[in-house]
């Protein structure tokens, strides 16, 4: 299953969904989501997020379960350093290891003082670099402390994040490198809004690689795709998210679609992201889409 989504990412059209779990103590229910508009069909594997905005939410190992056992697709389960230390970080990839919930994207975590639970504080032995570091152990058969495990565990295929936009594109370039070198096979960028943008990331992840300069650790780049379908949603991202940048024209389309009527700004917004999906996939066919379970329009946009 995961040979065959790796096999795609680095020969072939490859495409994953994001799935966020809720508040809730069922995960199912998203699952039925998708199942109804068979969404299944239109990609090659899921995401799971692990606590996004440091909101508690349903665990992520668990949703990944329950999608792959559904869909018999493979999904890429979100572990964050915020939440836990290397031991039940470790302990966490032992338990994933027997379910076969093997890929893995290493996030740091967005800070704990954003949290919905009181007083909440966050681990953070260190960034998403050491997350990466104890797969590699893993993947050597032994623990982060080196200690040999009684059974080789099955082989983790380790993914990892990158902003889409820096002032400082080389500053992009050296986060990839350090990713590569810590295993990454896919990279997956922050939202792009722009052919040019996702051409500069292009152009960043060869540099990259070529830094790297070893076969065997090489990344694809996998351009993160978020349709905006409303002018404030395009506010927020251009102002308040570090690492996007939302076109003029975009907000500028946005808002005067938004002064005529909400059926006038979906339509806009759609269209502006349609397009952009298509140009994309026409450019470089790794995508991961993501929008928020609202899948409906990660149907609209997928056929």
């Amino acid at each position: 299953m995961f040979d065959a989504l790796i096999n795609k990412l680095q020969n072939d059209t490859y495409i994953t969904l994001e799935t966020t779990p809720g508040h809730s103590p069922q995960f199912s229910p998203i699952v039925q989501k998708i199942a109804n508009l068979e969404l299944q069909n239109y990609v090659d594997g899921f995401t799971t997020t692990d606590n996004p905005l440091a909101k508690l939410k349903y665990n992520s190992l668990f949703a990944a379960k329950l999608l792959q056992d559904k869909f018999n697709k493979p999904v890429i389960a979100t572990m964050s350093m915020r939440d836990r230390n290397k031991i039940a970080l470790q302990s966490d990839l032992l338990g994933a290891n027997e379910i076969d919930i093997r890929a893995i994207l290493a996030l740091t975590g967005d800070p704990a003082t954003m949290s919905d639970q009181p007083r909440a504080k966050g681990v953070f032995e260190a960034d998403s670099s050491m997350l990466l570091d104890m797969i590699t152990c893993f993947n050597s058969g032994i623990s982060y402390a080196g200690k040999p495990f009684s059974i080789k565990p099955e082989k983790i295929y380790p993914f990892a994040v990158i902003n889409s936009y820096a002032k400082n594109p080389k500053t992009l370039q050296k986060k990839m490198q350090k990713k590569i070198k810590r295993g990454s096979i896919g990279i997956i960028s922050q939202p792009v809004y722009s052919v040019e943008n996702a051409k500069l990331l292009l152009d960043l992840k060869e540099k990259a690689n070529i830094e790297c300069c070893t076969e065997s650790k090489s990344a694809e780049l996998i351009l993160g795709v978020f349709p905006i379908t409303k002018f404030r949603t395009a506010q927020f991202l251009s102002a308040h998210v570090p690492g996007i940048n939302v076109p003029d024209r975009w907000l500028e389309a946005l808002r005067i679609a938004s002064t005529k009527s909400v059926e006038e700004e979906y339509k806009v917004g759609f269209e502006l992201s349609k397009n952009l999906f298509d140009e994309l996939k026409s450019l470089h066919p790794k995508i991961h889409l993501m929008t928020a379970n609202q899948f409906q329009i990660a149907k609209d946009i997928l056929i």
